[in-house]
């Protein structure tokens, strides 16, 4: 990073971008907020809004509208852009579209002399990832996904409603794909310094216990139920946002689990997946690697081999 300045470029200023602007605010995550949307009057219009609030968040944000100039002094380029799928379309044409849409924007953010960190939510968000680190050109730990931040954030959420603890004292994960072939690593599921498995056969449960299997498919299948419910999610993961923001900004070498290149970790290379990584100003500056059992490496190769498919059917020319 070539500053340290807490300056951040939102691109996108939909539901999702404009949850993380909001949370971005309430908690004085930065200094310097812009917004860029292909629809400049729109994010005119959004950053009065939230200036209009700002005596009343006890921050001192400067937030506005501007272009892809701005990117050059930034610390972070946000982006929650893309293209909704059309119906018949598919996956790959799905793709194929928010590419280009991608090209569009990282194009213009390279060329003003950015020198920080891209935050990718746009979904499929590991492919997206993907697709930035293609098109910048950028080291692979400066460009990361959200991932399965916001998974393993519901994951720890029901175990502690489960067990009865407070969340921040449960440790555990979601990995790979950000999609239905994540999985739970429960042999590394910890309640404190306790694993979840040793809890669950203490209860005279099986291993793993019902009420495991229960949490899993509920943590994979959160998001649709909100969509069926309210059309889309946006609050949880524009909170995700901000808590990697966080991480970059306040240098913390943080533990989330985000969308990273692998170089070989868990046998695998050239494919974003959601890992636990220690996050900080250098984006992310390393990958922890969970001792996985047999049955849980084989769902995280499963898991890539699925995203690196579908990265692989992209035309870039």
């Amino acid at each position: 990073m070539k500053n340290d300045k807490r300056k951040v470029v939102l691109v996108g200023t939909g539901f999702v971008g404009m949850s993380y602007a909001y949370a971005m605010l309430n908690q004085n995550a930065c200094d310097e907020l812009v917004l860029i949307d292909i629809d400049k009057k729109r994010a005119e219009g959004e950053a009065m809004d939230l200036n209009h609030g700002l005596a009343f968040s006890g921050s001192h944000m400067r937030i506005y509208a501007g272009s892809y100039d701005d990117c050059k002094d930034a610390a972070i380029v946000a982006i929650s852009a893309g293209v909704a799928q059309k119906p018949g379309e598919t996956r790959l044409d799905l793709l194929q579209r928010n590419m280009m849409v991608f090209k569009s924007i990282v194009d213009p953010v390279v060329s003003s002399g950015f020198g920080g960190v891209f935050v990718i939510a746009t979904n499929p968000v590991d492919i997206m990832a993907h697709v930035t680190y293609t098109l910048s050109g950028f080291p692979r730990h400066r460009v990361i996904g959200t991932g399965t931040a916001l998974d393993t954030a519901r994951l720890r959420y029901m175990l502690g409603e489960y067990f009865r603890v407070d969340p921040r004292n449960v440790h555990a994960y979601v990995m790979g794909e950000h999609g239905d072939s994540e999985f739970v690593p429960w042999s590394q599921a910890l309640i404190a310094t306790k694993p979840v498995l040793q809890m669950c056969g203490e209860a005279g449960c099986q291993t793993p216990c019902e009420g495991m299997v229960k949490i899993s498919a509920e943590v994979k299948n959160a998001a649709q139920k909100i969509i069926e419910a309210k059309k889309a999610t946006y609050y949880g993961i524009g909170m995700a946002m901000v808590r990697i923001t966080k991480a970059i900004l306040g240098n913390e070498s943080s533990v989330l689990t985000v969308s990273t290149m692998l170089r070989g970790e868990y046998g695998r290379s050239d494919v974003y997946a959601g890992v636990p990584s220690v996050v900080n100003k250098n984006g992310v500056d390393s990958i922890i690697t969970l001792s996985l059992t047999d049955e849980e490496l084989k769902k995280f190769h499963d898991s890539c081999d699925i995203l690196q498919t579908a990265y692989s059917g992209i035309k870039f020319n």
